[in-house]
């Protein structure tokens, strides 16, 4: 079961996003950097900011992540999550991929305990259509 109803609009992959999406059905977290220099880039762009160059590679996302701010979300923004309120959106940092980030939700705990520096570990979360969508829970004591 989803962590959001059926009803939730489901990711569009495009060209600059595709191998994130082809890597994560394979349950795997990966994020883009250049081909050239090596930069790391969340979301993934056609372009490197720092050498101008088109040429991409994948990185998978070590573990752990830690939360690095969060906001709990009281008023639903599509009609489908209405009956999901309140959850946590967080944005989630890994200490060996400076300055990759990535907003997700943070589940398994009551909203009321998230705290940033949080460690997290991911999940994830059968969205059907061969889709997988990374989410992120806390860490168990031998993740972190």
């Amino acid at each position: 079961m989803s962590f959001f109803p059926d009803e939730m609009p489901r990711p569009e992959p495009d060209r600059d996003d595709q191998g994130f999406w082809e890597a994560c059905a394979q349950r795997r977290l990966c994020f883009q950097a250049c081909g050239a220099c090596g930069a790391l880039r969340h979301p993934p762009r056609p372009i490197c900011y720092r050498c101008h160059s088109v040429e991409t590679k994948w990185v998978e996302a070590p573990s752990p992540a830690v939360v690095y701010t969060f906001c709990v979300v009281h008023h639903p923004n599509h009609p489908a999550v209405a009956s999901r309120v309140p959850y946590v959106v967080g944005v989630v940092e890994f200490p060996s991929l400076p300055g990759v980030r990535l907003v997700t939700n943070i589940t398994d705990i009551a909203h009321s305990a998230v705290r940033i520096g949080m460690p997290v570990s991911i999940w994830w979360d059968d969205i059907g259509g061969g889709m997988f969508v990374p989410r992120f829970r806390p860490a168990a004591p031998s993740d972190a």
